[in-house]
Parts: C-alpha cells; sequence; structure tokens
C-alpha cells in the first residue's frame, strides 16, 4: 500500500512536470514565432499621426507628435507644397524611408475641417530627397573657426564644411530672400559675413525648426572668396551655398 501511494504521487508529479514543460515549450514556440514575424510586420506597417502641424517647406513638415521625423510629402498638396500644410489640424499616415529611421514618407494626409477629416493628399510615386542630408553625411562635414576677414587661408579649398554663426535675412527690391551668415570670435564680435548664394529646402526647412534660437550651425559648400579689398569694407568673406543647420 505504501508502495503504491509513493507511485501515485510520483505518477502525479511526473504528469504535471510534463505539462509544465508543454506549456514553456508551447511559450517559447510562439515567442520566436512572434519574433520572427515582427520585423517583417514593422517593415510592412504604416505609422499613423495627428495633430497640428507647426513648420512646412518644400515638401517636408514637421509634426509635434512625430516627434523625431521629418516628414516628406512627394507630389502636391491642393497644388501646393508642404508650407500649405502649417498650422493646420491634419492626420497623416506613412512608411519609414529605408535606410532613413528619421524620415517618414506620407502616404496620406488628411486635414481635420468642421470637425471631420477629409483627404487632400494619397502619394502616386516614390520618394526622392535630392536635398536630403542624413547623419552620416553631416559627420563628414568638419568645423571651420573663422578668426580674421583678412586670413582666407581658413577657408579657402575646404569645400563642405560647417561654421557656427546666426543667420541674417533681407529682403531685395524686388522681393526675394537673400540671406548671410554672421560669424563671430570668442569674444563674440562680429569677424564677418558668409554670402549665401543658394539654399535649399532642406536647410531652409530646419531654419525654421530653429526659430526659438538665435545661433546654430551652417552645413556650407564654400565657393569663391571675396576680394580683400572688399572685405576690408563689407567683412564679406566668401560665398557659400547652404545644405543644412543644426543644432550640433
Amino acid at each position: 500500500m505504501i508502495f503504491r501511494d509513493k507511485f501515485s504521487r510520483f505518477a502525479v508529479s511526473a504528469l504535471a512536470l510534463l505539462v509544465a514543460m508543454a506549456g514553456l515549450a508551447l511559450a517559447q514556440e510562439a515567442q520566436e514565432s512572434a519574433a520572427q514575424k515582427a520585423p517583417q510586420a514593422a517593415a510592412a506597417g504604416m505609422m499613423e499621426f495627428e495633430g497640428t502641424v507647426k513648420v512646412g517647406l518644400g515638401k517636408y513638415f514637421y509634426l509635434p507628435s512625430a516627434k523625431g521625423f521629418d516628414i516628406v510629402v512627394q507630389g502636391n498638396i491642393q497644388g501646393q507644397d508642404a508650407a500649405y500644410l502649417a498650422g493646420k489640424e491634419i492626420r497623416v499616415k506613412g512608411s519609414l524611408l529605408k535606410g532613413e529611421p528619421s524620415v517618414l514618407i506620407a502616404d496620406s494626409i488628411e486635414i481635420k475641417e468642421g470637425g471631420q477629416f477629409s483627404a487632400v493628399f494619397t502619394r502616386a510615386e516614390e520618394a526622392t530627397l535630392e536635398d536630403h542630408l542624413d547623419l552620416k553625411e553631416r559627420a563628414e562635414f568638419q568645423e571651420v573657426k573663422i578668426t580674421a576677414f583678412n586670413k582666407s587661408e581658413e577657408w579657402e579649398g575646404k569645400g563642405k564644411v560647417k561654421v557656427f554663426g546666426k543667420l541674417d535675412k533681407t529682403t531685395t527690391p524686388l522681393g526675394a530672400e537673400k540671406y548671410t551668415v554672421i560669424v563671430f570670435d570668442d569674444k563674440q564680435k562680429e569677424v564677418g559675413k558668409i554670402l549665401i548664394d543658394a539654399a535649399t529646402d532642406f536647410a531652409l526647412y530646419y531654419i525654421k525648426k530653429l526659430r526659438l534660437f538665435d545661433k546654430f550651425w551652417f552645413y556650407i559648400n564654400i565657393k569663391q572668396t571675396v576680394d580683400l579689398k572688399t572685405r576690408r569694407q563689407t567683412r564679406e568673406l566668401f560665398h557659400a551655398d547652404l545644405l543644412f543647420a543644426g543644432l550640433y
């Protein structure tokens, strides 16, 4: 009798152990299956955000609820670029651009008016980012420190660099916007001005995002130097194209 009772208890324990092991095996299998499916789901998935657009320019716009993303519109919205969305409450659905985790490609956009969302954009073509500078490309821009207007060796032949300064914007008699970048020495005394011949939409979009800051980094492509006589009189240093602007 004692042997039979011990055998019964052993059988029950063994059965419970088998059930537990089977449960663990099933759970592990489910986790592995989910792990295998997760990357595919993330790659194929679409993200959705709602909120009020703060900044829009060219094909780029910024939505605070989509923090960390620059949203790209490939095409027109009601015949206009992304600036049309500024100040409007929208719902956007989009997908990540392969290899660019900070870029969200808008697949559809709806604007909220009178409590109702209505569609204003549906993507019909592949996105192209001709002027976009990713983090890897920005890291290749070396800092240039300009200490005096007459030291052209500090910038000549440097090509694509970044400088720290302040943007100055004026309007020509014909209504065009003209940009210069003012650079300072260590004592915050003005050293000179960089003449911006052209600026990409991506750069101007980021400048709009940086509207709360007075000074930041300008990523530029240095061109010809202003002659020394003019530099001495105007402190205009050289011509450049503006490619990007950021806090670092």
